[in-house]
């Protein structure tokens, strides 16, 4: 008994240790900085112009002189046109980076060893970003495609249930597991729903996930305004499962899930995806508290490029934001300039995936192709120095959009945002949606 005894209190000891060195992993932070500074505010040139940084690397606040800096300049993504060192004799110096003679975006990455540990950073600027063109093709088909696989998927009974989680519920709101049969039957949607308790008519939203694998959360903020909301998954997995079956899923079967069945575009993963989206969109139409006009979606990554198809697929959307779109202009990488996420035509991925059938898969696929479509006012919001979405590609999509659009750009922002950026797109989002801020 006593050697059980024993064995538990080190078990919850070891536990203790791990969690506490998690918790401070999780908040390191670089104590030397390398900074770059370009020599225009807003990070933006025209074609021809000249364009230059200045680099100092810091450490409590105070430049570092004559430690080696290493830097390089090229277009993003793209192999660099330019390397160069510098001692720092001065503290700082000055790298003239040319010019670009196309619309794009180029990237200056700075390296140091400072007392035996690597650092690096990097900035994009932009060239002409208002003027970059899409690489993707707009298959002949593509409407007539996609129209009869909105018919297949609606031909499913949805036979929704909802789940109240009491646990989650608010006395401004009731929240809901929901489950829809979508794609095939027996083959289910999942996501959490918020209603507003008091009796009314009310907008509604569809929030769209993120890339990956995990449980999302009720979209309480828009639901507090006095919106119905839904968070939905994309994989079929119920939303209220234990932590580690998402993690598992995500580093298994699930893994590398958007070049699934990329060879065949009626077999491709995000068939049942971008149709389950608009699946969705019908049932928050259908619920009797729905207002009956107002309907929105919004996402960021993954999700900002959902709500972009979603807006471009269903014109019952009044309004869409959308955040550092994935999956726009894809087929970039095989132009010679930067692809929207996941890259799959990047150079790790070329051997895979550059092949016919694929890269005419992608195109019906590719965001740029349904942000052609959409009708719905919008707002748009990312950064410069995104390394998971290359902004040319943002921009590929963003540029061909007609109808009403706003773009807050904030740009030394990577793939995350700023409280600023939250409040400027929710205020709009909820100004077109006639629901209070």
């Amino acid at each position: 008994m006593k050697d059980k005894k024993t064995f538990w209190l080190f078990l919850l000891l070891l536990i203790s240790i791990s969690n506490l060195c998690y918790s401070q992993k999780t908040n390191i932070k670089d104590y030397v900085r390398i900074e770059i500074i370009p020599n225009h505010e807003d990070w933006t040139y025209r074609n021809g112009e000249e364009a230059s940084f200045e680099i100092r690397v810091v450490r409590n606040n105070i430049p570092l002189k004559n430690v080696e800096l290493s830097y390089e300049v090229g277009p993003e993504k793209m192999t660099p046109t330019l390397t160069g060192k510098s001692m720092l004799e001065k503290g700082v110096v000055k790298v003239k980076a040319g010019t670009m003679k196309k619309p794009g975006f180029m990237t200056c990455t700075g390296k140091v060893k400072v007392d035996g540990v690597d650092y690096t950073n990097y900035i994009n600027i932009a060239f002409n970003p208002d003027l970059i063109q899409p690489t993707t093709t707009l298959p002949s088909d593509f409407e007539s495609f996609w129209t009869h696989s909105m018919a297949e998927a609606a031909k499913i009974p949805m036979n929704p249930v909802m789940t109240l989680l009491p646990e989650q519920c608010t006395s401004s709101y009731n929240v809901y597991h929901l489950r829809l049969q979508h794609f095939k039957n027996g083959s289910y949607l999942y996501g959490i729903l918020c209603v507003p308790t008091a009796p009314g008519k009310y907008p509604a939203v569809l929030r769209v996930p993120g890339a990956g694998v995990k449980k999302q959360p009720a979209e309480k903020v828009l639901a507090e305004k006095g919106m119905i909301t839904l968070a939905i998954g994309i994989h079929g997995i119920p939303q209220t499962l234990p932590n580690d079956v998402y993690a598992n899923l995500q580093n298994g079967v699930l893994n590398n899930y958007a070049f699934y069945h990329l060879d065949d575009k009626d077999e491709y993963y995000y068939r049942r995806v971008y149709t389950g989206c608009v699946r969705a969109l019908d049932f928050l139409v259908s619920m009797p508290q729905y207002d009956g006009q107002n309907l929105g979606v919004i996402g960021g990554s993954q999700g900002g490029a959902l709500a972009m198809v979603a807006a471009g697929l269903d014109s019952r959307v009044k309004a869409v934001v959308a955040y550092y779109p994935a999956l726009c202009d894809l087929t970039g990488y095989l132009h010679g300039r930067a692809g929207g996420w996941p890259g799959m035509f990047n150079e790790k991925n070329q051997k895979l995936n550059n092949k016919p059938e694929k890269v005419s898969t992608s195109h019906y696929y590719d965001v740029v192709n349904f942000a052609r479509f959409i009708k719905a006012p919008g707002y748009y919001s990312w950064g410069y120095n995104d390394p998971t979405c290359p902004p040319t590609s943002y921009y590929s999509a963003y540029n061909v959009i007609e109808a009403p659009k706003q773009l807050f750009v904030a740009q030394s922002t990577g793939h995350w945002r700023t409280k600023e950026q939250d409040l400027l797109t929710i205020n709009w989002f909820c100004n077109q949606l006639k629901q209070e801020q």
